[in-house]
């Protein structure tokens, strides 16, 4: 059975803010947005989120940053949002007056936020590998499909065959909708 010792250790920090006042479900919408990106790009997402929650996940991703930055002594530029989660905290109850001596509880949600980020191994900007035989693959698929449309005796034999069924499908559609046309050209002579 594996151990955590046998596990490779990818290096990175965590920060958690625990008893936030903001429901889960609201903080939660937020944190999925950041979730998987790059450590700046997340904090440039949430400085321009409108919801309230995204400052308080500001906090806790710079927060992480820091940690990551002071104690693991990792590059800021190379981190990714490796986790990042909410869960529920203690939730205060608290009563509301109502009509005919009546109470309602209100309830204030409270939550805990986790954001942990990992250091990505970073490519270089400048190499990208080379797929020439991809790219020549859709040209010679394409070329054949023009060919179809431009002429009328092509798309019947094309008809016959189930890919390109799609494209006569709307060419008769286009001749369908022209015979109207020539027939009410004719009444008029």
């Amino acid at each position: 059975m594996p151990t955590k010792s046998d596990a490779a250790v990818v290096p990175g920090a965590r920060a958690i803010a625990r008893h936030v006042h903001i429901s889960p479900m609201k903080a939660r919408r937020v944190v999925n947005l950041v979730r998987g990106l790059p450590a700046k790009e997340a904090l440039t997402v949430l400085r321009f989120a409108p919801q309230a929650a995204s400052e308080q996940v500001y906090k806790v991703l710079a927060s992480a940053i820091a940690n990551a930055e002071n104690n693991e002594r990792l590059d800021p530029d190379s981190l990714l949002v490796a986790e990042a989660f909410v869960d529920e905290g203690p939730t205060l109850k608290r009563f509301r007056p109502r009509a005919q001596g009546r109470a309602f509880r209100i309830r204030k949600r409270t939550c805990h936020i986790t954001i942990t980020v990992e250091s990505v191994v970073a490519t270089t900007p400048g190499v990208r590998p080379a797929r020439p035989a991809a790219k020549a693959a859709p040209a010679k698929a394409a070329a054949p499909a023009k060919a179809t449309k431009a002429t009328p005796a092509a798309e019947v034999d094309a008809s016959d065959d189930a890919p390109t069924q799609a494209p006569a499908k709307k060419a008769t559609k286009k001749a369908t909708a022209a015979k109207p046309a020539a027939t009410a050209e004719e009444g008029t002579e």
